[in-house]
């Protein structure tokens, strides 16, 4: 049987528009706090988020996810003014280095995104999908940037205590919720074509409740939005591979075979960690789709359809120019 056959878009972003689609492309995750779950403390100081987010960008990174508040279990809310000290410093010598890369800035806080995208984010990665700051919906519409909404089932200080979803109702959630989050969004004037939604792996799913959701996540093509998934060195790949050495770089596989499970089953964007060991996965997964889109046309003797074109980067006042790839 043919594997999912994923949808293009054109994403809207603040400044240009995204081709998705074509290729996954791969988000690097900058976690600028102390206590992270993966890489907490490691880009507290400017130079090394520079460093990182450069090295990320030289690896194959299309994206930039800059975040400053850690969202693990029991995570200890930050205020928006230390988020903006964590954050926009770096965000800035980003793009003083790379003027051309695209950032995220990963906050559900409305003033700390203002306060990004007005230097230079393209993008707003609000992991409560406009729900708990009551001036985010406004800001992302007044600001005409691009915004992923993440599905999540209460807040971090309530993950460990939750009751557990039995698994025909992980995904139902999921979806009926993801849905009335891109309503609202729309409802407060931001742009169909801006929004991405992410399904939001770890957020209130506990453990193995992650898995129905990974196994029907092609049930949410049919919201019609871009998906961006983030299951990299989530707690249940961890889980389910044992625990490891801290060198050991088998949650890399782990989450290799994850995000190859999401792409063929229409994932737009991977939001990871470790970019080479994504682009490869994403390489092979992609090839896997071209092939299937291929069979797909054959078995349907349809003419002058390309399975693999790749558009580039589109300006908002250039959006008739489109490059092909090979």
């Amino acid at each position: 049987m043919p594997f999912t056959v994923r949808t293009r878009f054109d994403w809207r972003l603040h400044s240009r528009n995204l081709a998705l689609g074509s290729r996954t492309l791969v988000m690097g995750i900058l976690n600028a706090t102390p206590d992270s779950f993966s890489d907490g403390g490691h880009y507290v100081n400017v130079d090394a988020g520079v460093d990182r987010a450069l090295e990320m960008l030289d690896d194959g990174a299309d994206l930039i996810d800059l975040g400053g508040e850690s969202t693990k279990p029991n995570a200890i809310p930050v205020s928006a003014a230390e988020e903006q000290a964590r954050v926009l410093p770096v965000l800035r010598a980003i793009l003083v280095a790379r003027p051309n890369a695209i950032l995220s800035i990963d906050t559900y806080h409305a003033e700390t995104a203002r306060m990004a995208v007005e230097e230079g984010a393209e993008i707003i990665n609000d992991v409560s999908g406009l729900l708990w700051d009551e001036k985010m919906a406004e800001n992302c519409a007044t600001l005409g940037c691009g915004a992923v909404l993440m599905h999540t089932r209460g807040r971090p200080q309530q993950w460990l205590n939750q009751a557990a979803l039995p698994s025909s109702e992980v995904l139902p959630l999921v979806q009926r919720e993801l849905e009335e989050r891109a309503q609202a969004a729309l409802a407060a004037g931001i742009a169909r074509e801006a929004i991405v939604l992410d399904p939001g792996f770890g957020f209130g799913k506990v453990r193995d409740e992650n898995y129905p959701l990974l196994a029907q996540l092609d049930e949410l093509r049919t919201l019609g939005y871009p998906l961006l998934i983030g299951v990299s060195r989530k707690g249940f790949l961890r889980r389910t591979v044992g625990e490891m050495p801290k060198q050991s770089d088998a949650y890399q596989h782990a989450t290799s075979a994850a995000n190859s499970a999401a792409i063929l089953a229409g994932a737009h964007i991977l939001r990871v960690h470790d970019i080479r060991p994504a682009r490869e996965a994403a390489a092979i997964a992609d090839r896997i789709l071209d092939a299937s889109l291929s069979a797909m046309i054959g078995a349907h003797t349809e003419k002058g359809i390309s399975p693999h074109t790749e558009r580039a980067i589109i300006p908002h006042n250039e959006k008739d120019v489109k490059a092909d790839a090979a």
